[in-house]
Order: C-alpha cells, then structure tokens, then sequence
C-alpha cells in the first residue's frame, strides 16, 4: 500500500474512532433516536438525487437502512446516553465481528475455525475485564445496548451479503433513507413531544457540528474512502487497519471528556483487538509465518570458478523464482 493510501486509511480509522466521542457531545442536547434520525436523512437527502439506485431488490435496501440505522446507531447512541463511555462503546462494539461469524454460520451454514473460537475466548476475557471497570465509565444497561448494537451490525452485514452488491456507496445512501422516519417516530413514542422541543430551543453549534461530523467524515467520506481502498488493495491489506478504531476510540474519549485510561482498560482493549486479529487473521497469520520459515535461502549472487569469476546467472535466476521475485521482477 502506498504511503498515502496507509496514512488516509488510518485517517479513516480515526475518525471512526472519534466519531464516538462526536456522537457523545451531540447527545448533551440531542436525544438518542433523533440524533440519529437527522444524521441519516443528511446521508440520504440530497445525495439520493444524485446517485443512482444500486441494482439492488427494495428489501434489502429497506432492511439494512433499519437494521443499520435504529438497530445500530439509534441503539449505541441510546447506550452512551445511558452511561456507557464512548472509548468503551467503541471497543463494545467490536464484538459485532464475532456475532457476524455466528450468524454467518446459522444463515450461510460457514465453518467457523479454531482461530474463531480462540479470538472469541480471548475477546471474552476482554469483556470481563470491562464488567469489572468501576469507574462510572460503564454502566450495565449501557453495555448491553451497546452489545445489541453490535448484535445489529452483524444483522446488517449478513444483509449486505444476501443483496450482493458491488454500488456499496449508493447502496448506503439510497438505505439511509429508511432510517429517519422511524427513529423520529420511536422518539416520539417513548418521550412524546419532548425531544424536539428541546431540539428546537436547546440546540447549539455543538450539537451542528456533532451531527455534521457524523454525516459528513464519519459516514459518507470514510465509508466512500474505505470502500475505494477495498477496491484497489486486497481485503487482507486494508481490512485488518480497522483494529485501530477501537484505540483512537479510547484515545479520543480520553483526550476530550478526561477518561480515565486505567489498567483494566488497556487490559480490555488488548484482549479485545487481540481476539480480533487472533480470529480474523489467525490463519492468515500463521501461514504467512510458515511460510517464511520454508522460503529458501539465497546467500550470494556469486559463484566462485576456476577460469570464471563472473556471476552464475542461471543459479541467481532459479533462486530468484524460488523467493517469488521473478517474473515481475518486484515484491508484492
């Protein structure tokens, strides 16, 4: 990967990141489903008229804007609303990794490896040393809507595989827009007409800006950047650079609402982004490791010779193919 591709992927991961904390501010005077409401009718609304309906059947984009946009989103911010960190919610929400491993293997009947299960185990000991955090960083209504947040995300990205399409950027605008009507009607139902009158007299350019991020870096540019490095670099490349989402999560918790960063932390989200590598890239790991290990030497390109001292071209040449530099002439 080119040096700015990396550093524009990172780029990515760290607004990912933040983006909690964004959401958190955002919630001091914007309720939980209608914050969530307006970020998605700003991802919808004007885009839609500009870009095309994804070949795609209507109820695949209309499941995954409300599994994506009330199961998800308006679920997390419900869960930071009720006590839960937004450095804690973002590595919370890793686990809809492994809930999307399950699923797949109840809905498409895949296999799931040991490396699965070893990265699930050490993922759960990270999930215990966040139930044992008491700091007031962590409440337990919040966690579990922040786990049933990551439950939906899984949801929405088995729903994602059923509809096949290649138009993920217009497939997330063009979902969007089933988003808002509901969330604002949830809203209603449960705090009636409360929520926007604070809305109206209570908004802030805090609350602007935090929406705006939301809709603007978080989700239409970095899921439009992330998508466009997915098609020119392997998954295997690009893929694995989101386990610092849930780093610039804390980090960003930290720096803008004082988190205390404690031991059962860091402890949490090593375990956490460990068990994630372990069951993501694991045999991808350990290949790659194997691998090396069998790869033959080359010790010099020279070859002494009684009359001849120049260098054996042929034996530089097999050797050369041997370590995979030749035919390209380039390491990949």
């Amino acid at each position: 990967m080119k040096i700015r591709h990396l550093l524009l992927a990172i780029s990515i991961t760290a607004i990912w990141g933040l983006n909690f904390s964004v959401i958190k501010l955002g919630l001091t005077t914007v309720d939980p489903f209608i914050l969530a409401g307006v970020r998605f009718t700003l991802c919808a609304l004007p885009a839609i008229f500009f870009i095309p309906k994804p070949d795609v059947q209507w109820r695949y984009i209309a499941s995954y804007g409300l599994v994506f946009g009330i199961g998800l989103w308006g679920v997390v911010n419900l869960g930071i609303q009720s006590g839960l960190s937004a450095g804690i919610a973002s590595l919370v929400l890793q686990f809809s990794a492994f809930f999307t491993i399950l699923l797949g293997a109840w809905t498409f009947k895949e296999a799931i490896s040991r490396y699965q299960i070893a990265g699930m185990g050490i993922a759960l000991c990270g999930l215990v040393s966040i139930i044992s955090i008491v700091d007031g960083t962590v409440t337990a209504t919040g966690l579990m809507l922040v786990l049933l947040g990551a439950l939906a995300w899984s949801a929405a990205n088995v729903i994602n595989k059923k509809a096949r399409t290649t138009q993920v950027f217009a497939f997330l605008v063009w979902s969007s827009a089933f988003s808002p009507i509901p969330l604002f009607a949830l809203d209603y139902a449960v705090n009636g007409s409360t929520g926007y009158r604070e809305l109206v007299n209570q908004l802030d350019y805090i609350s602007v800006l935090s929406i705006l991020f939301q809709v603007y870096p978080n989700t239409l540019f970095g899921y439009w950047v992330w998508n466009s490095l997915l098609k020119r670099y392997p998954v295997s490349t690009v893929a694995p650079l989101s386990l610092l989402v849930p780093v610039f999560g804390l980090f960003g918790s930290a720096m803008i609402f004082d988190e205390e960063v404690s031991l059962n932390k860091i402890v949490a989200v090593s375990l956490i982004v460990s068990g994630l590598g372990v069951g993501l890239y694991g045999q991808r790991i350990l290949s790659a490791m194997f691998k090396r290990r069998e790869q033959p030497k080359c010790y010099s390109s020279q070859v002494e010779h009684p009359t001849d001292s120049a260098p054996d071209t042929v034996s530089v040449t097999a050797c050369l193919k041997r370590t995979a530099l030749l035919p390209t002439g380039r390491i990949s």
